[in-house]
């Protein structure tokens, strides 16, 4: 059950990606990141009482930890597309964000077997592929001052997922309030200091509350994945294939076209998912 919630915490989270995407373009990054969140922590308190439970303050401090780094992550994460290559930019992020809960899972006793761990090294190489919209040449000749930024928003997405699994499964959904809550004052303080507009036109205003509704979805989906006694070496490289559906969708819906890469990324995909499902 676990692989399983994992998985569709991947999809969602693509998916919410995706419309996030699309209304970035009808509106600053900003609002749409503050609007989005703001969203799905109102969606959380109003399904809290069926679904939340009985907090520790270290589960309340792992999930206002969470959201700080996943929030911190996003920021870098942009400014990082701002200053450099989306085609380099974007696969470096994703494969560091899949490889933190590896190695924190292994560091931390996570045993899995060698069909497993086939399959989370396919994983990985297909979070390279699946994200490398302009292909692996755009890799090349890249200079490593320049993949700095991409690097610590990978390694603050990574530990967004570290951090919730470290919350006990009695707590249910609680520990997301806190999560929701660090990163919005986290985004709105920047943006405010910024001078950024936090605001959303009437256009995207749809999109964006289908993504925050989504984002947030997908990250009850992967807490409960870690609450169902999911590895996090497991489970965590799972969610992180995430790119695989926003492509998906982007190809669907808006007709962009995958390069080689991304072709070969989506099929290693789904051979790293067999195999991680595997006995053994």
């Amino acid at each position: 059950m676990a692989v399983v919630l994992a998985l569709a915490s991947a999809v969602v989270y693509g998916a919410a990606d995706f419309l996030g995407g699309l209304a970035s373009r009808k509106a600053s990054v900003f609002g749409v990141v503050a609007l989005s969140q703001l969203t799905g922590l109102v969606a959380l308190l109003l399904l809290l009482p069926w679904l939340g439970g009985p907090a520790t303050p270290a589960d309340l401090w792992a999930g206002a930890g969470a959201g700080l780094t996943g929030a911190a992550g996003l920021l870098v994460f942009f400014r990082a597309l701002a200053g450099g290559v989306m085609s380099v930019v974007a696969p470096v992020t994703a494969v560091t964000a899949a490889a933190v809960p590896v190695l924190v899972g292994l560091l931390g006793g996570d045993e899995i077997g060698p069909w497993a761990t086939a399959g989370i090294v396919l994983a990985l190489v297909a979070v390279v592929l699946v994200s490398a919209d302009g292909g692996l040449s755009a890799l090349r000749g890249v200079r490593p001052a320049g993949l700095v930024p991409a690097l610590l928003a990978g390694i603050a997405f990574g530990f967004f997922f570290v951090l919730l699994d470290q919350t006990s499964a009695d707590a249910g959904l609680t520990p997301l309030v806190a999560a929701r809550v660090a990163s919005v004052l986290l985004v709105v303080s920047v943006a405010l200091g910024r001078r950024e507009s936090l605001g959303a036109s009437r256009a995207a205003l749809p999109l964006v509350v289908v993504s925050g509704l989504g984002d947030m979805t997908a990250n009850a989906l992967f807490l409960l994945a870690t609450q169902e006694g999911g590895r996090l070496a497991i489970t965590g490289v799972l969610a992180s294939l995430y790119p695989v559906s926003t492509v998906v969708l982007a190809q669907l819906v808006l007709r962009e076209r995958l390069v080689g890469a991304q072709v070969t990324g989506l099929a290693t995909a789904a051979a790293a998912v067999v195999l991680i499902t595997l006995p053994g």
